[in-house]
């Protein structure tokens, strides 16, 4: 019986609506003839404007405000203390920028809403690409032509100035980039400049045509990032914001955008799971805020929040909110910062096609030196000499490691006009994983449109699909440990055992459980989810009056999924009941309207910006599931439940939560020195009772450009220096619906031969559960000098996050197990730090960017302060019970443990304890405490015996400080991109090393075994090999887990537009890129870069830096080409 997909209907529906879309836009293109008409309306538009000796700056700060529009110009035109004095009143914009920028040798040119301003040029009048006019002293040597074009994309660039240096000769561009300039001789020099993009010199030479390729100076524009709800000049950033260009993203193919972002911005950590082709990542910003509650970043993209993210290629920039003045806009959801993503979008224009390819190979990066068949043998034989060889000498991690690979195609095209502007892209992520039998394929069409249906009413739609289809390797046990990972059978599996014995059957293991061999569990086993998720959200945005806005937007998006799994007979966990299969589905559903209203105003040195607004979320969660054992074959996998003898489990459940918000946001500036800002945001969640539905959340935050007073105006060497400082309250609401409520589960028992179906209490009510609360202060600053060479940023932080949602153990006698209660409290500080140099401009360029990010975490307050211990060993380790504590005054998630004082010699004094080895070559442990005072209490001293008294923390696996280094290199067509990340100070546990290495005789070990004690080998600290020998977490199994990373390195080549011209062909730029490809570590296992979790959360705060047969990340070689059209 096949489970039909309910969401394909879907997914057609989509494709229809965006073809559709696409049409329109394309359509609209022939109306490209109104952008005249807005550019003089919008140049008539009245202006009052009074001034007494203020900076030009300033002046055009004002007039953004009234004739809502954005001035484009270079810091280097309009420099911080050109100050004039102006009367306007009811004037047209027109001539108020005639009589402000024609006295300072400027002009302007209208495109869309933007003016952008440049240096005026004296120009010929000739209809034909413009020819200068000599001036009366220079003689005419001869006309060179030529075309200027975008280094990066090749299109040629119109309007820009070529100028003979030294004189006011000069011309521009025309709309095609083309340009001739009559020149007095070989000798004379052209420079070419343009507003956003960094000027060039270049010898006029003996022949009669020069190209030239200008590349973008982002500095040189007043950059704008996005905040919530709107958007802000970098300049008038008032909080702690990092931002992440297009570039940066699609640096080499990542399984997706988060991926992408690793060790880009200060404060952000990111981490990968495991190395499985679809698996998670870790995301914490300024770390952890919570121990049990959800730490992940809330993600805005374009506007809808909890949306998902695009593919790296549809994103055109991602800004980072990290401290309270940032985030607290978004209440309860931004505790754990805030990622606003800005996907790309249609400009005015010829339709431009861009088609993106790459090719990848994949390796593991790392394998354990394992035994082989024979020194397996000799270790074994040393304490179970009965134990007779299987004949065979398997490398079991060659059995189910293969060579990887990753193909990523996107097709993209945009285009449109002043009315209407659309982007649609289509994309398809296909990987191989490193493990046989795990697969993942990912298929997404991005499509956005713009409409400007009046010169008052802007819509827009933005629409992402995306289907999964993934095959999963096992590599999380079950509780039995019958059925190990792949990864981690494959360490402790025999080598002297074949794939298969002489009968044909899988081999199992003999010394101890019987588990199936790691080529069994690899190709056997089936797990594979097909997904889909449509997300779709509409925005439209009025214009009131003058500085006066209203924008509503309606948001919603879906996510299906299907998940079958099947253990067939030829495993031990389907043979003992012919057979198993699952298969569970969900749909989930989240609706967002957002509505609000944003005036601005400008009144002399007075700049002020209000918004106000009321949001509202819905999410639904459908789930449903059943298994069935013992089938009469194991052909139909989990298709057939209906054939299975024995119905178990069925399941199905629905959840549903909703938060409604009120906000507001009041920024003020004066004399654009002095910024202020304000936030406040009221949330209510369905997820807390009566009592504490509703929460409020205000921050704070001032900003002072100290490049601005007077006293900086002649310290040439500082382009810009802002001090920033803010403080405010964000929340945390992640936990699932209904924990405040009593809740009741089936249960089936038997009375008096009869089945009954019945209900019992599980959880207790809490109706005083509330809202988890950080407090967060941050003191920052911004320089950039030497014309915007070298900027850096620096912050300090410290948040505090009481009311931890945890979940407290009840005694006995109350009838349950645990409550969801508010206790205690977590605190994170640290520093960042990002630098960006410019090292080297012309021909030859380079450029820099570092980060450092610097974090503390610690237990501030627990209930009673007593300590809580909690394990998180793989089930077959059974007496890992207590491997992890949180104790006030240190980090979440530390180890606990016994200190390994190495291995008992002949002579030694034993220090007895149950359980403890007292004899040479075992173990040997530090007895530290024990002794107790009057009261019971123990005092740190050492009572001559070993217990659970000695146990202590052993390892923080928080980081001390993480970093990455990108340098970008240019010469003409090349390009360089050398990419390097770190982690520092962090330690590991590593349940695989303990397995391994415990020398008990039941499994294989690591090469580390042949310098195991002996009588003839007393020099080692490796124990000898005992029978029964029980497992501890010590210091044996926690070690350095810091590393350096070459995480790319891509060499490019840009074929010159000079090959390309005459056809459609825009640009073609082909690469070699590697990843991964170089770690530096002393952590023994496979990689640092890895987390497990015997629950499989490998997203809590409370399981970090624990390591037990993970999916090993991978290094890959990609070839790609990049061609527009």
């Amino acid at each position: 019986m096949k489970i039909p997909l309910q969401f394909n209907r879907q997914l057609l529906l989509f494709m229809r609506i965006s073809l559709i879309q696409l049409f329109i836009s394309l359509c609209f293109i022939s109306t490209a003839t109104a952008v005249d008409v807005r550019a003089q309306e919008l140049l008539r538009k009245k202006i009052t404007l009074h001034a007494e000796n203020q900076d030009v700056k300033s002046l055009l700060n004002r007039l953004e405000k009234q004739a809502n529009v954005r001035f484009v110009f270079s810091s280097k035109l309009i420099q911080s203390g050109r100050k004039v004095s102006m009367d306007q009143t009811d004037r047209a914009l027109a001539d108020v920028l005639n009589d402000l920028l024609v006295p300072l040798g400027l002009s302007y040119e209208v495109s869309g809403k933007n003016i952008v301003i440049r240096p005026k040029v004296v120009e010929s009048s000739s209809s034909e690409p413009k020819v200068s006019a000599s001036i009366k002293a220079m003689a005419v040597d001869r006309v060179i032509k030529g075309r200027v074009s975008d280094v990066a994309s090749g299109e040629g660039l119109p309007g820009v100035n070529v100028l003979i240096k030294g004189t006011q000769t000069g011309t521009t561009t025309d709309a095609d980039g083309n340009y001739q300039l009559e020149v007095p001789g070989a000798s004379s020099i052209l420079v070419f400049s343009f507003v956003g993009y960094e000027s060039l010199e270049a010898p006029a030479g003996s022949g009669d045509r020069l190209d030239i390729s200008l590349t973008v100076d982002l500095k040189s524009l007043e950059e704008v990032v996005v905040v919530g709800y709107g958007t802000v000049k970098k300049s008038d950033v008032t909080g702690s914001v990092s931002s992440v260009k297009s570039g940066e993203l699609t640096a080499y193919p990542a399984l997706g955008t988060v991926q992408a972002l690793q060790g880009r911005a200060a404060g952000v950590q990111i981490q990968a799971t495991n190395g499985e082709p679809g698996a998670g990542y870790k995301v914490r910003i300024r770390g952890g805020t919570s121990i049990n509650a959800n730490s992940d970043p809330i993600y805005v993209v374009d506007g809808f929040v909890g949306g998902t993210m695009p593919p790296p290629e549809d994103i055109e920039s991602i800004e980072i909110l990290k401290d309270a003045s940032a985030t607290a806009i978004y209440g309860s959801r931004g505790a754990n910062g805030v990622v606003m993503v800005t996907t790309k979008r249609g400009k005015s224009g010829k339709p431009r096609i861009e088609f993106n390819t790459s090719f990848s190979s994949q390796k593991e990066i790392n394998r354990l030196d394992l035994l082989n068949s024979e020194q397996f043998l000799d270790y074994i034989q040393e304490i179970k000499p009965t134990v007779q060889s299987m004949g065979a000498d398997t490398d079991w991690q060659d059995e189910v490691l293969r060579k990887g690979g990753i193909q990523n195609h996107q097709l993209s095209i945009a285009g449109g006009n002043e009315a209407v502007k659309y982007y649609v892209s289509g994309s398809l992520y296909d990987q191989k994983g490193i493990i046989i039998n795990s697969d993942y394929k990912r298929y997404s069409l991005t499509s956005n449109i713009d409409i400007q249906a009046s010169s008052k009413l802007k819509l827009g739609l933005n629409i992402f699909a995306q289907r999964v289809d993934r095959n999963q390797s096992k590599t999380q046990e079950s509780s039995g440990g019958l059925t190990p990972g792949v990864i981690a059978s494959a360490f402790k599996f025999e080598p002297d055992q074949p794939i298969r014995n002489a009968a044909g059957a899988f081999t199992v293991a003999r010394l101890n459980d019987p588990i199936d061999n790691p080529y069994a569990i690899a190709t056997q086993l089936q797990n594979s989810t097909l997904s889909d998720r449509l997300q779709a959200n509409f925005f439209a945005e009025y214009d009131i009056v003058n500085d006066l806005k209203f924008k509503t937007t309606f948001g919603a998006t879906t996510y299906s999924s299907r998940t079958g799994t099947f253990d067939p007979t030829t495993l031990n966990t389907g043979r003992t009941v012919g057979g198993s299969a699952t298969v569970t589905g969900a749909k989930n559903t989240l609706l967002l309207n957002e509505n609000y209203l944003t005036y601005s105003k400008t009144i002399g040195v007075h700049d002020f910006n209000v918004l106000g607004g009321y949001s509202i979320q819905n999410s639904s969660n459908e789930s449903w599931g059943g298994t069935g054992q013992s089938f009469i074959t194991d052909a139909v996998s989990y298709w057939n439940l209906g054939g299975s003898s024995v119905w178990k489990s069925p399941t199905s459940g629905l959840t549903e939560w909703q938060i409604a918000s009120y906000y507001a946001r009041a920024t003020y500036s004066i004399a654009d020195r002095y910024l202020f800002t304000a936030n406040i945001r009221r949330d209510g969640s369905s997820n807390f009772s009566k009592n504490n539905k509703w929460a409020t959340f205000p921050s704070g935050a001032f900003a002072w450009k100290m490049s601005n007073e007077a006293f900086m105006q002649n310290v040439t060497a500082v382009s810009q220096w802002k001090w920033r400082v803010s403080y405010g309250l964000t929340g945390n609401q992640a936990i699932a619906p209904y924990q405040t409520m009593a809740r009741f589960s089936n249960i089936f028992t038997v009375i008096n031969g009869t089945a009954v179906n019945a209900i019992w209490p599980t959880t207790v009510a809490n109706n005083d559960l509330t809202w988890e609360t950080t407090t967060q202060l941050d003191v920052g600053t911004d320089v950039s000098l030497f014309n915007n060479r070298l900027n850096v940023t620096a912050d300090y932080y410290r948040m505090v996050t009481r009311d931890l949602l945890f979940n407290v153990q009840l005694p006995q006698y109350s009838g349950f197990s645990t409550q969801l209660q508010n206790i205690g409290a977590v605190e994170n500080k640290g520093f960042e730090f990002t630098l960006g140099t410019r090292n080297l401009v012309g021909n030859f360029k380079w450029n820099t960017d570092f980060n450092l990010s610097i974090n503390r975490n610690k237990v501030l307050e627990l209930p009673g302060g007593t300590d809580i211990m909690y394990g998180s060993g793989p089930g077959h380790l059974v007496g890992l019970n207590q491997t992890q504590i949180l104790r006030e005054g240190y980090p979440v998630g530390s180890f606990f443990g016994w200190i390994y004082d190495g291995v008992y010699q002949e002579g030694d004094d034993f220090i007895p304890g149950g359980g403890f080895e007292t004899e040479a070559g075992g173990e040997k442990f530090r007895d530290i405490d024990g002794t107790k005072d009057s009261n019971g209490q123990l005092t740190g001293v050492p009572d001559g015996q070993l217990n659970s008294d000695d146990r202590t923390i052993i390892g923080n696996p928080h980081p001390k400080f993480t970093w990455g280094l990108n340098n970008d290199f240019s010469y003409k067509g090349f390009d360089l991109n050398i990419f390097l990340q770190g982690s520092q100070g962090n330690d590991m546990l590593s349940y695989t090393l303990m397995e391994l290495n415990l020398l008990s005789g039941i499994n294989n070990a690591t090469t580390a075994a042949l310098d195991r004690w002996t009588p003839t080998n007393t020099d080692t600290d490796v124990p000898k090999a005992q029978l029964g020998r029980t497992r501890r977490v010590s210091t044996r199994w926690v070690s350095d887990g810091s590393f350096v990373r070459l995480k790319n390195v891509s060499l490019g080549y840009n074929l010159p537009a000079a090959l390309l011209e005459g056809s459609k062909i825009r640009k073609v730029r082909v690469y070699f890129s590697a990843q991964n490809i170089l770690t530096m570590t002393k952590y023994e296992g496979y990689d640092p870069e890895v987390n497990y979790s015997s629950t499989g959360d490998t997203n809590s705060n409370t399981n970090l830096g624990l390591d037990y047969g993970s999916y090993p990340n991978a290094k890959s070689y990609t070839v790609g080409l990049n061609i527009g059209f």
